[in-house]
């Protein structure tokens, strides 16, 4: 039979995550792939990159979707666990869809994020897609959208991985994205000190040789939205100092009123969120690598003029 999509996987996969406590994901591509009764040349069929097998590529994102719904949980590199979610979809239906899926808030945001809309109905010709791309689009429009899927699907990685670790690994991420994006003078322009109770500050960062231009770091390795009274201890914590620029990040998001109140303040301080985050570390290449890359070529015109 075909190569089933990465939509006819979500089911069987929840179904083998909900028998297996906590699943290696890479444990179930023989499981499913006698399921779906693939023979030994369909399981080996390389992704059109030439990088990875195809149905190992699909199950992959199978869960990465189940996960943005939440449905399934990471419990670590390449783990997955069902949640409670998860058992109440086994009990309530028998097919997972992406209609299914955008009946869950967090799955609706990570659509808003990639720009996607509702999804279409699917056909044959929609197997090698990673999204629902509308049949109007043009062939680079398309690639465009699958792009900014990829981008987005990687984002959430990065911002559920950032909450599984150690605050004070945390924060050394933080400092290692700014000096990335430019800030500090030197490799030791960066400092981690959230560990020293030094005030509420988490990390400093030396514009400068002689430390005249200091950036000061809050990070917060956060689910929950941070408020008013966080940023306000925050910006305390500078004035004590007698700081300029302050840069507080968390992994979550921050309220209105959190936001609001920066901007009334002396002191320059920038808020940036987990989605932020995630973009920033994506686009300096902190926590993550290249794994296929694409050249879009056309017609040189000038090659072909006649003198």
């Amino acid at each position: 039979m075909p190569i089933p999509d990465f939509h006819a996987l979500m089911y069987p996969l929840l179904q083998l995550a909900a028998g297996a406590g906590t699943l290696r994901l890479r444990d179930s591509y023989a499981p499913l792939a006698d399921a779906f009764e693939l023979s030994p040349q369909e399981r080996h069929q390389l992704s059109p990159s030439g990088q990875q097998y195809l149905f190992n590529n699909r199950v992959t994102w199978a869960a990465s979707y189940l996960r943005k719904a939440g449905l399934l949980e990471s419990r670590g590199r390449g783990l997955v666990a069902i949640t409670p979610q998860g058992y109440i979809t086994l009990r309530e239906v028998r097919h997972i869809d992406m209609a299914y899926l955008m009946g869950f808030e967090s799955f609706r945001e990570f659509r808003r994020r990639t720009g996607s809309s509702a999804p279409r109905p699917r056909g044959p010709e929609d197997n090698d897609t990673i999204e629902d791309v509308p049949d109007c689009l043009t062939p680079l429009e398309s690639m465009e959208v699958s792009w900014r899927a990829i981008r987005a699907d990687l984002e959430f990685d990065l911002i559920e991985r950032m909450q599984q670790i150690h605050p004070a690994r945390f924060e050394q991420l933080v400092i290692d994205v700014l000096m990335t994006m430019g800030y500090g003078c030197g490799e030791s322009a960066g400092q981690n000190v959230g560990q020293s109770g030094d005030g509420g500050i988490d990390g400093i960062i030396n514009e400068d040789p002689l430390g005249l231009e200091t950036i000061y770091l809050q990070a917060k390795r956060w689910s929950n939205p941070v408020g008013r009274p966080d940023i306000q201890k925050f910006s305390g914590a500078l004035a004590g100092r007698r700081a300029r620029k302050g840069v507080f990040i968390t992994t979550s998001n921050f309220t209105r009123e959190a936001q609001e109140y920066v901007t009334g303040l002396e002191t320059r301080i920038i808020l940036i969120d987990g989605p932020q985050l995630a973009r920033l570390m994506i686009d300096h290449n902190v926590g993550v690598s290249t794994v296929d890359r694409f050249e879009i070529k056309r017609l040189d015109s000038d090659y072909f003029l006649e003198e």
